[in-house]
């Protein structure tokens, strides 16, 4: 993908005919240091920053549909007109240009210095007076940020159970365990952003139980504290499973900041581990450790890793990358035991390791939601507006199930994308909005150089379509059932995989 503009760009205050551009094209140029794009929806044409503000991805290789653009990496969508914002992961705004048009020629002039002005949501003497979030992963943190977005200007407070503010979490288990990214990468925010936004912290905090009569909430540390609107946000937390045999400091788990230093620190000078699941994540950090070079051995009772979630084509593509750098599999297996250095397999077998690290999944974190008589089915229960069975309680992220309607089904996800955009969508609706959360989920997954972006959801199908090579790291794979195409899973085919994100919004738009 293209990083800059280059030397060679044009530069656009120069002026560049109009129409070179149809509707929906886009031209990467320059405009003094800065890398401009220039697109065109309709007649009318816009100039704003050319990388996205999460990733840097490269916009020119992105989508125009109407008047916004979708980055081809994680699928943030921008405004073209405004340059916020508008979807998740991206959380900050484009720098904009004026864009001057001279009979056939398009010129691009100065930068604009105001930012996105809060639209302030209707009914704002409504508003709920205050806001309470809880738990500081992606669907809290995104909350916070749209509800001052919004112009929501009562106290909001956000606790998490995590010593962290919060962080890039998918980052934990790829770049960052890898040692590709450094320490101060990872927040999400600035450490002083919170108190310029008026946002109040509580770190190393939870929530012991909720009370919706009285809207009061009951933490740990025995305080109470009123709200207007709740949001929970608590994710997943990772499968526990004593391995006889194994004390603390020989397993570990990985789901927060403090978890992945944890491994850092202790792959700095182990020679092998052992990596319990075939999961995404217990993949990711089989790649990350051994790109430090750290062998691995992976141990999973199933035959193919990842065969439930994205077939036995894409399952086996994965293996072949990990084999292909050094990692043993020990599939159809699991750990029995460990004795000092020495894990014990089901099968008969041994494995010499200095430390083990457990992926065998997550469990939606409901004992609040229990605890609080809110309504749970494998997940805290949401309608389309992802309010719970308690009004002005909503859910969001890993802990929500809700009702999708692209399957038609019920359904809970574990994608970083999927839970900010439930947030942002929930923190429009606790301030009177009724927004239904439609969004189709998207998560990406990353394989030493190999990255796969996975658009739509497919718990079951009946066939299964390879376009390309997979092993020439260049495919799409399609997921159908009864003939309707669920999700696509690509490689190397980043903008296809947004036309399928498209196509899947329209084909849902159409049935309503």
């Amino acid at each position: 993908m293209t990083d800059s503009a280059g030397p060679k760009a044009p530069d656009l205050t120069l002026g560049v005919a109009a129409d070179s551009l149809s509707s929906g094209g886009t031209l990467l140029g320059r405009v003094g240091d800065d890398d401009v794009l220039l697109a065109r929806a309709g007649d009318r044409l816009f100039a704003v920053g050319a990388h996205c503000t999460h990733y840097h991805g490269p916009l020119a290789e992105g989508l125009v549909v109407g008047d916004t653009v979708r980055c081809p990496l994680h699928h943030a969508c921008f405004s073209l007109e405004t340059g916020e914002a508008l979807r998740a992961p991206a959380l900050d705004p484009l720098a904009c240009w004026r864009v001057e048009r001279r009979g056939a020629m398009v010129f691009v002039r100065e930068k604009s210095e105001l930012p996105p002005v809060p639209r302030g949501s209707a009914g704002s003497s409504q508003h709920p007076s205050s806001i309470m979030v809880v738990g500081g992963g992606a669907a809290g943190l995104a909350a916070a940020d749209m509800l001052r977005r919004e112009g929501y200007e009562g106290p909001i407070v956000l606790v998490s159970a995590d010593e962290d503010p919060p962080v890039d979490r998918p980052n934990l288990s790829k770049d960052y365990l890898a040692g590709e990214a450094p320490d101060d990468w990872i927040p999400m925010w600035p450490s002083d952003a919170y108190a310029q936004r008026h946002i109040e912290l509580l770190l190393g905090s939870r929530v012991s139980s909720i009370d919706p009569g009285a809207r009061t909430v009951l933490l740990e540390n025995g305080s109470r504290r009123d709200f207007g609107a709740l949001l929970i946000a608590t994710g997943a937390d990772p499968v526990r499973f004593p391995i006889p045999g194994a004390d603390s400091m020989q397993v570990f788990y990985l789901r927060s900041f403090a978890d992945s230093r944890a491994i850092v620190e202790r792959a700095r000078t182990a020679k092998h581990v052992v990596v319990v699941g075939a999961s995404f994540i217990g993949l990711e950090v089989s790649a990350a450790l051994r790109t430090r070079g750290v062998a691995v051995d992976v141990v999973a009772p199933e035959h193919v890793p990842l065969e439930r979630i994205m077939g036995t084509e894409v399952g086996r593509f994965v293996q072949s990358l990990h084999a292909a750098h050094g990692v043993v599999f020990h599939l159809g297996e699991t750990v029995t035991s460990v004795a000092g250095r020495t894990v014990a397999l089901s099968g008969g077998g041994t494995v010499d390791a200095d430390f083990v690290v457990m992926g065998v999944g997550v469990r939606p974190a409901t004992a609040i939601a229990e605890r609080s008589g809110l309504a749970v089915d494998r997940g805290i229960a949401v309608n389309e507006f992802l309010e719970t069975s308690s009004p002005g309680i909503f859910a969001a992220g890993d802990v929500a199930r809700w009702p999708d309607p692209h399957t038609g089904e019920r359904i809970r996800v574990e994608h970083w994308v999927v839970a900010e955009r439930q947030g942002q969508v929930a923190a429009r609706n606790m301030l009177g909005r009724r927004e239904r959360f439609d969004a189709v989920p998207f998560f990406w997954s990353q394989h030493y150089d190999v990255t796969i972006r996975y658009v739509g959801h497919a718990e079951r199908w009946d066939t299964v379509t390879v376009s390309g090579s997979l092993d020439a790291r260049d495919a799409s794979v399609s997921f159908m059932r009864g003939g309707r195409k669920l999700a696509v899973a690509t490689v190397s085919r980043d903008r296809e995989n947004l036309q399928v994100e498209l196509e899947l919004e329209q084909a849902t738009a159409s049935q309503f």
